[in-house]
């Protein structure tokens, strides 16, 4: 191998460990196995929750608080605990915690199998997409009046992507840092991931047990997982306060090895990254 090939073959390698054998330069890593997580955290977690239920402000916010974790509001601006209880969401807010854009009106697509409960005049199927994004950016000044920000992410209601007929999520990537828009398990890749679609799981009548276990799977695979929680002890969709407390108190034990943040600055963290590793 000549010199020059040789130094060539170095700048390649961006892990410094090298293995010579036979006169072959070997790198045990290449330029896209370069990200990483704050202070050697080995996998993060998003904490969120949809649809601003009462079960939220009574048991999750308090249990998030004891446990010292952040984590992230959805708020359909429309409903009736942002209106009457728009004092505690502010507190929320001054605590760390994130609030969210989920929509004015929480249109979801009534032609659905199982979406009976979507009433006519919230049917994402007639909704024009227009009118839908100019919701959504009212939205945003909305919650900018609650917690004095200008970065914010969105969940996309019922994951549905289509209002009238237009696939709305792509007119919206210039609005949030980042959007979850599927449901899904542990990321598999956080190079490739993409920020305006990123998977969720939502978790409804399981255990504390499951839940950290799928914690654990984002560990093995060093990416992230992001949880989105309705009712908590309460309200639809629900997992026990019991099970919720079981997940807090993991985390809280576990700081080191799980980075637990809101979704908003998890992803600026991985766009970060991401930014950086195309750099390379």
């Amino acid at each position: 191998m000549s010199e020059l090939c040789l130094l060539m073959r170095i700048r390649r390698c961006l892990l410094p460990v090298i293995v010579v054998a036979g006169g072959a330069l070997v790198c045990t890593a290449n330029a896209t196995a370069a990200f990483s997580w704050p202070n050697g955290a080995k996998a993060a977690v998003s904490l969120a929750y949809d649809d601003a239920l009462p079960s939220q402000l009574e048991t999750a916010i308090p249990q998030l608080n004891a446990a010292g974790l952040k984590g992230s509001f959805y708020l359909p601006l429309s409903a009736e605990t942002v209106q009457s209880r728009l004092a505690d969401w502010r507190a929320a807010a001054a605590q760390g915690h994130e609030l969210g854009n989920h929509t004015l009106f929480h249109q979801c697509a009534k032609s659905l199998p199982g979406r009976d409960w979507v009433s006519k005049d919230r049917d994402l199927d007639k909704t024009p997409a227009s009118r839908l994004i100019a919701e959504i950016r009212v939205g945003n000044a909305f919650l900018q009046a609650m917690d004095g920000k200008t970065k914010r992410t969105f969940t996309a209601p019922c994951t549905d992507q289509v209002a009238a007929g237009t696939p709305y999520l792509p007119l919206l990537s210039s609005d949030f840092v980042a959007m979850k828009t599927t449901v899904g398990g542990v990321v598999a890749d956080m190079k490739t991931l993409n920020i305006h679609a990123v998977p969720v799981i939502t978790p409804s009548e399981i255990s504390g047990a499951q839940l950290i276990a799928w914690v654990k799977a984002a560990g093995v695979k060093g990416t992230m997982v992001n949880f989105t929680f309705h009712g908590i002890g309460d309200d639809h969709l629900q997992i026990s306060s019991a099970a919720h407390a079981e997940l807090l108190q993991f985390l809280a034990s576990h700081k080191n090895e799980y980075w637990t943040d809101t979704f908003l600055n998890l992803m600026e963290h991985v766009k970060s990254q991401q930014a950086q590793s195309q750099q390379r």
